[in-house]
Order: C-alpha cells, then structure tokens, then sequence
C-alpha cells in the first residue's frame, strides 16, 4: 500500500475548497493512504475528515531555519510518498518539492501549465476550475471537486443554540484578516440595526467571532457566540452553526466560503481586491454584491438583497 500527500495549508476558506479535491484523490487511490500536510490550526477539523487517513503538522517556519527543514524533511521521508498533490501552489510548496520531496510524482500548477502559458495567467481563472484541471492532469477523476460535500463535519450543538436562541437566525461576519483591511464592509453595525428594525422578534442576530475577534465583537449590538469555555467556536462547531442558520451575511472570509459550499442562503460582500468569480464563492443561494470600494456600498443595497433572500 503506497502513501500519498495532499499539501495544503490554508487559509481557512482555501482549505474548505480543497475538500471536493481531497475526496477525488481518495476515491482514485482507494488502496493508498492519503496524508494532508496542513497547519496547525485546522488539525482538529481535518482529523475528522473521512478521506484522510491521518493530517500533518507543518510550522511553517522561515525557510532559513535549516533545522526545522532537516526534521521536516525526515518525517516526511518516513512516509515515503509515492504521490504528492501540491493543492497550496505556493513559492514554500516550491522549495519543498526541490529540497525535501524532489522524488516524488508531483501535481502542482506548474505540471499543469501548458506549453508557453504563464502562472500568473492561469491564476486569473476560477479556483475551483484551475484545482479540477490540475487533477485531471495527474490522472484523478474530478467528481467532487467542484461539488464540495461538508456533511462530514457537522457536529451536535443543539445545546449551544438553546443557549443563545429559540428561533432561526441570521448569523453575521463582519471581520477580515488584519492582513486584508480592504476585504471590510464599514457598515454592519447599521445593517444589523436595520435588520432588527425590519424583522423585529422574527430572526436572532448572531455573530460567531474567531481567534482574536472578540473584543470586536462586542462593538456590535448582538448575541455573541462563543463556546462553553468562552472562546471562539471549533471549525466544526462554526460549520454546523452556519448550516442551521437562515441567512448569512459576511465579508470574503473563511464562514463566507463555509456557507457557499453547504449552498446556504446568504450575501458576500467584495470590494476590488479580487472577484467572487475567480474564487468560486457563487452558488444558486448564495449572492456576491461586487463593488470597487466598499466604502461606497450602502446598507440599503444590502439590505433589499437580505430581503430577496429571506422572502
């Protein structure tokens, strides 16, 4: 029985994306063990997931840190990948087939490319549409990929809805990455008074914070979910949460790509740093409003668009 590696370390949504991928290379190598290098971070979810037989832990450390790649690359050698599936694509993923995994069958963007075609234009095209055609490449039937199925990470949280509501909800995101100030919608503080105001006692508005979020959202006039021990949720309690909710409206972050792929009713708001077509966040209940600037997005916009999706 041969070992197979999936390389893949977020971010969140990206990781979420790579899920309809990681089950097609399950289903073309039922006699091999699929392995996924990823971050620390989502170890617990991807644990969980049924077309892995076991998740890898990479630091990511500076890649001047030659000790930290020397024991890297023996842990990886231990496993003696026959196959490796570069679904992260990056200049890290790079140096690693090079240094630590330079014998093995490796599907990467680059194995991808065409005669004379270029990264960067390839780049510009769906994500979901560039990761089917990687695999295609490599010989791994596409079934899933661009039809990701989460049901495996739902997990019981009946107890924690009692605990904040007793109708349906509209769960909100109002964050982003401290990376990617420009992914933020200013106005969901009066969104979520205008929504109140509209459906008054019929909806609860939740938000569910993540790592580092909860002072922030406390700024904003609503239950705040978080768990037993008043931390953020586990990913798998925050898929189940959006799975339960009636509409979700959020920035282009990780949630937002969670409720995608479970089809979920729901907004995504994008300014001008990328396009909802190029990650392939649109789905038949799920609507992106694309601006240049969100800063010119007003909540009425927004506002009517919640109205059409809860009607």
């Amino acid at each position: 029985m041969s070992n197979i590696l999936i390389i893949k370390h977020g971010s969140l949504g990206d990781l979420i994306q790579a899920n309809g991928a990681i089950q097609d290379i399950k289903s073309s190598f039922k006699n091999s063990k699929i392995y996924l290098l990823t971050s620390k971070q989502y170890v617990n979810l991807m644990t969980t997931c049924p077309y892995l037989d076991g998740v890898l832990i990479d630091k990511r450390l500076p890649r001047w840190n030659i000790f930290y790649l020397i024991s890297l690359k023996k842990m990886l050698s231990k496993f003696n990948f026959s196959h490796v599936f570069d679904l992260q694509n990056s200049s890290r993923t790079k140096f690693y087939r090079k240094y630590l995994l330079s014998k093995n069958f490796w599907s990467s963007t680059e194995t991808t490319l065409e005669k004379g075609q270029k990264k960067e234009d390839f780049d510009q095209e769906p994500v979901l549409q560039r990761m089917e055609l990687q695999l295609k490449k490599s010989g791994v039937k596409t079934n899933k990929t661009k039809n990701i199925d989460l049901s495996w990470a739902f997990v019981e949280i009946d107890n924690l809805l009692k605990k904040y509501t007793s109708k349906e909800y509209i769960l909100i995101f109002p964050f982003c990455s401290k990376k990617h100030p420009q992914k933020k919608w200013p106005f969901f503080k009066d969104l979520i008074k205008k929504i109140m105001e509209i459906y008054k006692n019929k909806y609860s508005i939740l938000i569910s914070p993540g790592p580092g979020e909860i002072d922030e959202a406390k700024s904003f006039n609503t239950e705040i979910v978080l768990s037993d021990k008043k931390k953020p949720l586990d990913i798998n309690q925050l898929i189940t949460l959006i799975n339960n909710s009636s509409f979700v409206i959020s920035n282009d972050t990780g949630p937002a790509h969670i409720c995608s792929h479970l089809n979920k009713k729901g907004l995504v708001l994008f300014g001008k740093h990328t396009s909802p077509k190029k990650v392939s966040i649109e789905k038949p209940n799920f609507e992106a409003i694309s601006v240049q600037d969100l800063s010119m997005l007003t909540v009425d916009t927004v506002i009517r668009k919640v109205k059409n999706g809860l009607n």
